[in-house]
């Protein structure tokens, strides 16, 4: 059975103070964190306890705020601009403890700031951003699985040993469907410039 929420409490608030945005808040302020543990203390089993809350709070602030009404217009940004700062963080983090080839995390970055040269032509026919696809959100959850997993591999236990090759695996994936979406997200941008008159 489908759960259903009333209209008002879908409609995005000014609420500052909610649950949802105090754990975006949180991924947020421990990006330095991660930071710190994976490259400065070399922690593996810290930096991907990190990643695993990162990622448990990115799931709980979405359900929160549709369960209990708590959407907000700022959390409507904070929670992207903490996505997008790990898929950026994370990768040349492990970049440089040599963990994931280069090669990868050019890809995964290059995709995402070519993705972006699409934002200036989509002005020009007065939208702002092209609708999320189911792909892209599958391809950003392998990969926010398949990180902390690898990172996992590297500690000295049996787990570990266990959780590495399915980490690729995820990644794999990831890494795949990532650049797929990247190939439907500029078909989509391309029929919009096509279709769409310009805005005057």
């Amino acid at each position: 059975m489908n759960e259903t929420v009333p209209v008002d409490e879908q409609v995005p608030s000014n609420r500052i103070f909610t649950v949802p945005n105090a754990l975006s808040a949180a991924r947020l302020a421990l990006v330095p964190v991660f930071v710190w543990v994976l490259l400065g203390l070399k922690s593996d089993g810290w930096a991907f306890a990190i990643l695993f809350f990162s990622g448990l709070s990115d799931w709980a602030d979405g359900k929160i705020a549709r369960l209990m009404g708590q959407s907000s217009k700022l959390g409507a940004l904070l929670d992207p601009a903490a996505d997008r700062l790990y898929m950026i963080v994370i990768p040349i983090g492990m970049g440089i403890r040599e963990m994931v080839p280069w090669w990868v995390i050019g890809l995964l970055i290059g995709r995402d700031l070519l993705l972006l040269a699409s934002a200036p032509l989509l002005r020009t026919r007065g939208l702002t951003a092209l609708p999320v696809l189911y792909i892209g959100k599958a391809a950003t959850f392998a990969l926010m699985s398949g990180f902390p997993l690898i990172l996992a591999g590297h500690t000295d236990t049996t787990i570990g040993d266990i959780v590495y090759p399915i980490g690729w695996a995820f990644l794999i994936w990831g890494v795949g469907m990532y650049v797929w979406s990247f190939g439907l997200y500029w078909v989509q941008t391309w029929l919009v410039m096509r279709r769409l008159p310009a805005v005057r």
